[in-house]
């Protein structure tokens, strides 16, 4: 089942600080201002190296990190340019855990994924076990394939897990439910693809800071097995 991404009009995305609709492509956000360099000034703006799975908070068990690995991979096999990636730690009083989101998705070089694949194909998932919190974010390739009550929804499903410290529970139930999302999305693609083009502007080349850190370690070996691919 294939999904074709076509260039059409620009997107919507929520400002990360204020939450107001803003197109995509716009240099900062109209409303209150909100640019990535302001997320560069307040997390840092150094060079980010995590993998796909990181969990700085310590909260997932060895049999649970194998667990929600294969359920990361399960989507990755599905849509071959798309990657999901996961963050736990203690943000303290850096964050507003969605403007974390935003910056990290953006600055990271994760070190499992291939160089050729953009940050902007990425879902990221960042908990935070101290606050209890918990956001989702996704790079702008996706914008005809998902929607921020698509997040809400995918959070919703993992919320009452975390709440009670079961926390690869409710990641799993997020990425079932995230993997249903796109499944359904292909198929409706399928049917319908003038519907579903890409509403965003052509995509930017990866930043050399990027691909340079991406380079310097081995590509993933790529699977076999895909049933939907993102185009």
């Amino acid at each position: 089942m294939t999904i074709t991404i076509k260039k059409s009009v620009v997107a919507i995305m929520k400002c990360p600080r204020c939450v107001q609709r803003i197109h995509r492509a716009a240099a900062s956000c109209p409303h209150c201002g909100f640019t990535l360099a302001d997320a560069d000034a307040r997390f840092g703006a150094e060079e980010v190296r995590i993998r796909c799975l990181t969990d700085s908070a310590g909260i997932l068990r060895r049999g649970d990190r194998e667990k929600v690995e294969l359920a990361m991979e399960k989507i990755t096999r599905r849509f071959p340019q798309v990657f999901v990636a996961i963050y736990t730690g203690s943000l303290g009083e850096v964050a507003n855990i969605r403007q974390f989101g935003f910056w990290l998705l953006n600055r990271s070089a994760f070190e499992d994924v291939p160089v050729e694949k953009p940050n902007e194909a990425g879902i990221l998932i960042t908990i935070d076990p101290e606050s209890k919190a918990a956001g989702m974010v996704f790079g702008y390739l996706l914008d005809p394939f998902l929607e921020e009550s698509d997040t809400f929804e995918c959070l919703s499903r993992a919320h009452a897990y975390w709440l009670e410290g079961r926390y690869a529970e409710g990641i799993l139930r997020a990425l079932n439910h995230l993997d249903g999302i796109l499944r359904k999305r292909s198929r409706q693609a399928r049917r319908d693809p003038e519907h579903f083009e890409r509403k965003v502007m052509p995509p930017t080349q990866m930043g050399d800071l990027v691909r340079r850190i991406r380079a310097g370690h081995r590509p993933v070996v790529q699977q076999e097995e895909t049933s939907e691919v993102v185009s």
